[in-house]
């Protein structure tokens, strides 16, 4: 079976169409970079992009949906059905001057476009007539070897583009591949040069990271190579604050942390930075009194986790949701004594799943007392989703014609009427009719 035949059709046909195109207009035309390296290594496929003789003008005239993505560097996207392949023409970079972006091109040959690319498994090249690799760099032999490398000088390299030092991380943990030794220096001593790329960036790269099958190997390599102090002291601070062992035998906050991604089966973006961020707020609440106490540090925390995510330009969105994630995970040690009300209020939070998740994985990382977890999946199963988020008897209208005056007092009366409703004390509304006769006035 070859190679092609691993893609999906609807992308795959596009990309030949392409490099059809391009050839019958007498250009070479390739698929390069990541799609061969995951063709290679039998990972699934989502995109492909195409590199070619052709200049950027050329790629313009020949195909009708096209966006001038980064025209001046030879980069065109090019539309067929509704899918976007990206296409660059042969290059070779000069004059790095921002640490991510070349300050002029050359358009050149494949194999000067090879040279100039960041890592040997993401510089090879195939031909989708022939199913051909062509691999000017070593980079298949890396790849039988799982070995991230970079094309040529390390340094020059890292120099080019700061963004390749957390590249090369993150890559390491996706494909579990080791990374080369002078590599490995080369990034280490530059570790502090990643502060030049932009927060949208490192945030993008970070998340590649957490959510990739080896989450806690990339924290712990983000650490020891010296980016964590620089993207994040706030976690990096974590390492060595120690736990009362009677409740994380495991060791201190950071391999609590570790462990807790290292036993996730998969996260989503929002689930990886709660689990990253949960805990963040007990190096500046740590305090030895009768034992090691974090007193506050869910609260602390959660502040914290806001400045975080808005110095890594998280989404609003999900930045509420990182941040709620912080502030609530404690609430789980108390779901056993709370009130039915306190309990179903909690239990239908938008996202509890992620909530729940966040839970099971804590005491899976500690003391793995999932006492709680279970009791609220029982819950769940016991209570149906009318009963977590009942439709109300009654309604402002029905105070108002009960003789109230629109004000603060409607919020009191039926917050006060739901949790009836939740306690199961009130069940019909006749039943909530009498309750606010007896209990409230229209004069209050």
């Amino acid at each position: 079976m070859g190679l092609l035949s691993q893609i999906e059709p609807r992308f795959l046909n596009g990309a030949l169409q392409i490099v059809k195109t391009l050839g019958r207009a007498g250009h070479e035309a390739l698929f390069a970079g990541g799609v061969v390296r995951d063709l290679l290594l039998r990972r699934p496929v989502s995109d492909i992009d195409v590199t070619t003789s052709a200049p950027p003008e050329t790629i313009e005239r020949l195909f009708d949906h096209t966006i001038p993505v980064g025209r001046q560097f030879g980069v065109v996207v090019v539309i067929i059905d509704s899918i976007n392949y990206e296409v660059a023409t042969f290059r070779k970079d000069f004059d790095y001057q921002d640490g991510r972006h070349p300050g002029r091109v050359e358009f050149t040959s494949a194999q000067e476009d090879s040279l100039r690319r960041d890592f040997t498994i993401n510089a090879l090249m195939l031909d989708p007539d022939t199913e051909e690799v062509i691999d000017f760099v070593e980079g298949r032999q890396d790849l039988e070897n799982r070995i991230i490398r970079t094309v040529g000088d390390p340094e020059a390299r890292f120099r080019e583009d700061k963004l390749r030092l957390m590249r090369a991380i993150r890559f390491a943990c996706e494909l579990g591949f080791q990374i080369e030794d002078r590599t490995k220096c080369a990034l280490k001593a530059r570790a502090h040069e990643i502060s030049q790329v932009s927060h949208e960036r490192i945030r993008d790269e970070l998340l590649k990271t957490l959510v990739s099958r080896r989450a806690a190997l990339g924290l712990e390599m983000l650490r020891e190579n010296g980016f964590l102090e620089v993207i994040l002291p706030e976690v990096a601070a974590m390492s060595g604050v120690e736990q009362p062992p009677e409740f994380h035998p495991e060791g201190d906050v950071f391999v609590h942390t570790c462990l807790m991604l290292r036993l996730a089966e998969k996260l989503h973006r929002v689930l990886a930075l709660g689990v990253l961020l949960h805990d963040v707020g007990k190096p500046p609440t740590f305090k030895v009194e009768d034992r090691i106490r974090f007193n506050g540090h869910a609260e602390v925390g959660a502040n914290m986790a806001v400045d975080i995510c808005r110095r890594l330009r998280v989404s609003r969105e999900d930045t509420h949701r990182v941040v709620d994630l912080v502030k609530d995970h404690l609430r789980f040690i108390h779901v056993q004594q709370m009130r039915e009300c306190t309990l179903k209020k909690f239990l239908r939070k938008d996202h509890f799943d992620d909530h729940l998740e966040l839970h099971r994985l804590d005491c899976l990382a500690s003391h793995r007392d999932l006492s709680n977890y279970e009791f609220c999946c029982r819950k769940l199963e016991e209570i149906g989703e009318e009963t977590l988020k009942p439709e109300l008897f009654l309604s402002g209208h029905d105070l108002i014609d009960h003789g109230f005056t629109p004000g603060p007092i409607f919020s009191t009366i039926l917050s006060s009427l739901e949790d009836k409703q939740l306690e199961e004390e009130i069940n019909s509304r006749d039943e909530a009719l009498e309750w606010v006769r007896t209990t409230w006035t229209p004069s209050s």
